[in-house]
């Protein structure tokens, strides 16, 4: 942690309870280039899922299925 941070976690710590929820809720918020940036991420990541689909390198799995092969891997690492 870098000096500058503590101190702004120190002078936080001095904020009402209000004023630290609504200082969280505003550092978790991202810029609108950043949101870009997630936006173009994820677009690259739909287009990929759809073509692996289309191409058929990848199996679909209804959501039962999905479920119980999700239930038995948490067994076997429960065992």
């Amino acid at each position: 942690m870098t000096p500058k941070l503590a101190d702004y976690i120190a002078e936080g710590k001095t904020l009402s309870a209000d004023e630290r929820e609504i200082a969280a809720l505003a550092l978790q918020q991202i810029g609108d280039t950043e949101q870009a940036e997630v936006d173009a991420a994820w677009d690259e990541e739909i287009d990929r899922r759809v073509d692996d689909i289309l191409s058929g390198k990848v199996e679909l799995v209804d959501g039962e299925e999905t479920r119980r092969m999700a239930r038995a891997m948490l067994a076997a690492r429960r065992k």
